[in-house]
């Protein structure tokens, strides 16, 4: 165990996303979004449960900023719903009580000295912009940026910092690949890559528009914010179980990253396994899109920082996968397991693996030139209805930021931030309430959505005034 603190400017934050918590689903105007009309078809939800009300955060706002001043954190990460600013997705709708609602909780927020971290897409889509084919239709680019410009301009005097898409992977991945996820895809070979294409394209003109007519005046950050699991090499002594973990992982974060951070492009092996397995595949070209020289040069430096959501790891080894069907997961070519030993939790695929995140950040450092690095999501889901006393929440934080702590101290890694996931219980996708990853805990049958700070509140309360993990008086 490492005793120690962070930088002084170090911001401590936790994280929600418009879905999972606002509720008023079709309050005051707001239109629906995908995640709106998914959930409301029986059977797609454990429970059948729905965000129609979630944690009420949409009139709870001076009782959540109050929460946040408990915990004592420095920002706040939330996401903006699309359909509640704009109930058609486009600027010809603007909901006037959509954007009250989310000037008084970014008013509330500055006043309280706690600087809004905001991301303009976490996953729910106007429904209107579904119909018109959604991700996979370029179309979207420009009804994003027009979307971002409008809240620039009317939220960006007091927002300064940015996050365009969470985690754009699970977008191509979960909605367009496997579909578990609306819009429900089911192309595993082809669309996923299209629709990424498209999120780098949209990412990148946002980046652009805010560079050209905000930054200046405006002076924030913007960026975009995948999702790392960290992959072992299961045997760290074979080349071929190193380089599979190494793809894993330019599959998974490379994808967005690497024309991000590098060179406009996708990764190399990327362009390779899709490309060579695509003529395997007698087709005529990868299955892979191909970006021009000019929309290289424009996606290439469009983000100021690195973010990213963080949760587990996995151990890979090299594994020789089928020609068909087409899919992104054959195309990676490796196999994919969990150490039974490393502790389970609500979610079977989040395993805690502490040294994981450590890891990560030492690879993000050499692989992108130590950018600075912000953790925007961490954290354990519990399956309970009540865990007030979340000794395994705190055992999880206490031993991840210690990880963390260790990257930046030892490592040298320019860890900037950490936000928890998550400021409180929630709707959590497909699996309803039944994970509870909050600090606070909400009880969901109770009309009026009650918190109550769990003992984990308590302690990363602590770890926030200490700046760390600060040695024990009585071992100095």
């Amino acid at each position: 165990y490492f005793y120690g603190t962070f930088p002084e400017d170090f911001t401590w934050g936790v994280s929600s996303s418009a879905y999972q918590t606002e509720g008023g689903w079709d309050a005051d105007g707001k239109g629906p979004s995908i995640w709106d009309n998914f959930t409301h078809v029986p059977g797609n939800i454990n429970n059948n449960d729905t965000g129609d009300i979630a944690c009420d955060s949409y009139n709870k706002v001076e009782e959540d900023i109050y929460l946040l001043r408990a915990l004592g954190v420095k920002n706040y990460r939330f996401s903006l719903s699309w359909s509640r600013i704009f109930p058609s997705g486009r600027n010809n709708s603007i909901n006037s009580h959509g954007v009250g609602y989310y000037n008084r909780l970014i008013d509330g927020l500055v006043a309280n000295n706690i600087t809004p971290i905001v991301t303009l897409y976490h996953w729910d889509l106007p429904q209107a912009l579904q119909d018109i084919g959604g991700w996979e239709s370029s179309v979207l680019i420009d009804l994003f940026d027009s979307f971002a410009d409008f809240c620039f301009q009317t939220f960006g005097d007091r927002v300064k910092f940015w996050i365009t898409f969470n985690e754009p992977q699970v977008i191509a991945w979960a909605g367009y690949g496997t579909g578990v996820f609306p819009p429900n895809v089911n192309d595993p070979g082809t669309a996923p890559y299209r629709v990424a294409h498209i999120l780098l394209k949209a990412h990148a003109k946002v980046y652009h528009t805010y560079d050209d007519k905000y930054r200046a005046s405006q002076g924030g950050v913007i960026a975009l914010c995948p999702n790392i699991d960290w992959v072992e090499p299961k045997t760290p002594s074979n080349p071929r179980d190193i380089e599979a973990a190494d793809r894993s992982l330019q599959f998974l974060v490379g994808w967005f990253t690497h024309p991000i951070f590098k060179n406009g492009d996708y990764p190399e092996v990327m362009k390779w396994k899709v490309g060579n397995r695509s003529e395997l595949q007698n087709l005529p070209s990868s299955r892979l899109p191909v970006f021009t020289a000019e929309e290289r040069e424009y996606i290439r430096g469009t983000a100021d920082v690195f973010c990213f959501n963080t949760y587990t790891s996995k151990i890979v080894t090299h594994g020789t996968t089928r020609l068909r069907p087409f899919s992104y997961e054959y195309d990676q070519e490796v196999i994919t397991e969990v150490d039974s030993s490393w502790p389970s939790s609500a979610i079977p695929n989040h395993r805690a693996v502490a040294w994981g995140l450590r890891r990560v950040l030492n690879w993000i450092k050499e692989e992108y030139g130590n950018p600075p690095i912000y953790i925007i999501e961490n954290g354990v889901g519990i399956k309970t209805k009540s865990d007030v006393d979340d000794n395994a929440r705190i055992f999880y934080y206490k031993t991840y930021i210690d990880e963390a702590l260790k990257a930046y101290k030892l490592d040298g890694v320019n860890l900037r931030g950490y936000n928890a996931w998550s400021f409180m219980d929630n709707f959590e996708w497909l699996d309803g309430y039944d994970p509870r990853f909050g600090l606070y805990q909400v009880d969901f049958a109770n009309p009026s959505r009650p918190r109550t700070p769990k003992r984990s509140a308590v302690y990363y309360a602590e770890i926030i005034r200490n700046n760390g993990i600060p040695l024990p008086k009585e071992d100095e």
